[in-house]
C-alpha cells in the first residue's frame, strides 16, 4: 500500500509518518520509508542519529543510476537522458517491489532498525548551495515520482511517503500515486487550510483524502475539525510523552507508546488496509500516461530533444500480476 503524509509545515506530519513507520515495523510488515520533504528529518524521526541522517545516499544525485536501471530493456525508451520524472513503465522495463533487493535499493535505500523490526529508508537528499536560486524542490522528489510510477507493490507491503509541505506535491502528479493520504491538520484556521486546497486540486483525481487531526487537546478541538473537514476526519493525537521524549533523542521502546496513541495509529493501518479492495491499476496507469504527457508538451520535448508521448506504451497497464524484467 502506498501512503502520504501531507500537511501544512510544523503540522506534526513528519512526526505523525515516523510513527506510523514504526507502528509497522512493530507489526512486522514490510516497509519502504520516503522522506521527500524539502526538510529532511524524517531519518532523525526514526532514531537516526543527525550526522548519521545526513550521511544517507541522497535519490536526486542517483537519478541517472536510478533512470539505467528502470529503463531495462523497453524499446520505447531510447535512453536514459530522455526519462523524466513521469515516464511510465512498459514492455521491457524494469518494476520495483517492496520485499526484493534491486540495485535501486542498492544504491539509495538504507536499513533502520526500529525495536526489532528494521525499514527502509530512502531520502530525496536536502537543498545543496548549488542548488539556491537556480532549482526547485521538484527536481529532486521526481526520482521518488519515478520510482513509484514502477512501483508494484503488494496487500500488507507498505510505502510511506513524508510530503513536502503544503500543496507543493500539486506540482507534480506524484498527488496522485498514493491508495490513501493522510492530511495532518491542527485544529486551527491555518490547520485546515491546506486540507480545502487539496480536498479541491484532488477532486477530480480520486484521491482517498483522510485527515489525521494532531495537536488535539480536547472535545473543542475535535468539534472544530468536525465541522471543517466533516467525515474526513478519521483520527485525532493528543499529547504524547512518548514523542517529546522522542524529539528529545531519547525514544522509549515503542511499547510503551500511549495506549490512545496506539489505538490511532491502528486505525490509520485498517484505513490504509481497507483501501486495498478499491485499487484501480488502469485507472493508475492512466493518470501516470496523463500526467507524462503534460510534462512533455510542457517542457520534457523541448528539454530532451526527443517526442517522449511515444514512450507510452498504449498496452501497458501496471499490476501485481507483472513479473519484472530481469
Amino acid at each position: 500500500m502506498k501512503i502520504a503524509f501531507v500537511g501544512k509545515g510544523g503540522s506534526g506530519k513528519t512526526t505523525l509518518s515516523s510513527l506510523f513507520i514504526r507502528h509497522l515495523a512493530a507489526s512486522g510488515s514490510p516497509v519502504v520509508a520516503v522522506d521527500a520533504d524539502i526538510n529532511q528529518h524524517l531519518g532523525a524521526a526514526l532514531g537516526l542519529d543527525e550526522a548519521v541522517a545526513a550521511g544517507l545516499p541522497a535519490m536526486g544525485p542517483r537519478l541517472k543510476a536510478i533512470k539505467d536501471y528502470l529503463r531495462g530493456s523497453n524499446p520505447r525508451i531510447t535512453s536514459a537522458e530522455t526519462m523524466i520524472k513521469t515516464t511510465p513503465p512498459g514492455e521491457g522495463s524494469r518494476l520495483l517491489r517492496v520485499r526484493e533487493n534491486n540495485p535501486v535499493y542498492d544504491a539509495c535505500a538504507r536499513p533502520v532498525e526500529l525495536d526489532g523490526g528494521a525499514v527502509r529508508l530512502m531520502v530525496t537528499g536536502p537543498f545543496s548551495e548549488a542548488d539556491l536560486g537556480v532549482a526547485c524542490y521538484h527536481s529532486k522528489t521526481g526520482a521518488v515520482e519515478l520510482c513509484l510510477n514502477h512501483l508494484v507493490d503488494g496487500q500488507s507491503e507498505y510505502v510511506v511517503v513524508d510530503m513536502t509541505a503544503g500543496s507543493d506535491s500539486f506540482a507534480s502528479g506524484m498527488f496522485t500515486r498514493f491508495d490513501i493520504t493522510f492530511l495532518v491538520a491542527e485544529p486551527t484556521r491555518k490547520g485546515v487550510s491546506v486540507y480545502r486546497q487539496y480536498k479541491e486540486y484532488a477532486r477530480d483525481f480520486g484521491v482517498i483524502l483522510k485527515v489525521v487531526g494532531n495537536k488535539v487537546q480536547g472535545q473543542d478541538d475535535i468539534d472544530f475539525l468536525r465541522a471543517e473537514v466533516g467525515d474526513d476526519l478519521l483520527v485525532t493525537v493528543g499529547h504524547s510523552d512518548w514523542v517529546r521524549a522522542m524529539e528529545k533523542g531519547r525514544p522509549p521502546r515503542f511499547e510503551l507508546l500511549e495506549d490512545a496513541n496506539r489505538r490511532s495509529l491502528r486505525t490509520l493501518q485498517t484505513a490504509a488496509d481497507a483501501t486495498y479492495e478499491l485499487r484501480d491499476w488502469e485507472r493508475y496507469t492512466r493518470q501516470m500516461v496523463h500526467f507524462h504527457l503534460k510534462n512533455a508538451g510542457s517542457w520534457g520535448n523541448e528539454r530532451t530533444g526527443a517526442d517522449l508521448a511515444a514512450q507510452v506504451d498504449p498496452g501497458f497497464v501496471l499490476g501485481e500480476g507483472l513479473v519484472a524484467t530481469a
